[in-house]
């Protein structure tokens, strides 16, 4: 239960905001301020200032910032109206939640799929999401792998997921979890768009 001092905290300023959301993702990327900065090419002084809500960030150095870390610079605003403060850390509304990309990759639709974020943020040992696979769409023809685990409920559709030699085809109510060091892949082989729920380690925290 959310105590009482907890509702009572000071709401964030936008700058705060973006600051906050700044950061977490960094650590999420496993990232330094330096490296940040050699990456996006913006000093550490000014990342720094950014992450503690002292600068504002123009909208093509928060691009470069965004390119960096894999995501929609939309990432890093307000949407659909303020959050409550004792929220903020807990719950995502419906319409609140955000797309994930990944670096190197300005938007999945050309894989037909999308992800989106259903944890509040990505500082914590786990991240969930709810990914959406248009017929055909997939991760893509090869297999990958990393550190942590996943596990998976579909919720729609038809979801093939490969393990290494094994293919399974899973149907609504399906679930599955396997360690990420298995190279593996989704795929949807059927007609229909297919939703899955899932839930794995962070990046900063596959070491």
């Amino acid at each position: 239960m959310i105590s009482k001092k907890q509702t009572s905290k000071r709401q964030k300023t936008p700058a705060e905001h973006l600051g906050g959301e700044l950061r977490s993702l960094r650590k999420a990327h496993g990232l330094s301020l330096k490296q940040l900065a050699e990456k996006s090419g913006k000093s550490l002084s000014f990342l720094s200032k950014i992450e503690r809500g002292l600068a504002r960030p123009s909208i093509t150095a928060l691009q470069d910032i965004a390119e960096v870390l894999g995501v929609p610079i939309g990432w890093f605003f307000e949407t659909e109206g303020p959050v409550a403060a004792n929220e903020r850390p807990y719950v995502v509304r419906a319409g609140r939640r955000r797309r994930l990309t990944y670096s190197g990759v300005a938007s999945t639709d050309y894989m037909g799929f999308q992800d989106h974020l259903l944890s509040a943020n990505l500082d914590g040992e786990l991240a969930m999401g709810i990914s959406r696979y248009e017929p055909g769409g997939s991760t893509g023809d090869d297999l990958y792998a990393h550190q942590g685990e996943e596990a998976g409920l579909v919720l729609e559709g038809e979801i093939e997921l490969t393990l290494g030699d094994e293919v399974f085809v899973l149907r609504p109510g399906d679930s599955f979890s396997f360690p990420s060091k298995i190279p593996h892949r989704y795929r949807n082989p059927g007609q229909v768009t297919a939703v899955v729920v899932w839930a794995n380690t962070p990046i900063s925290l596959r070491r």
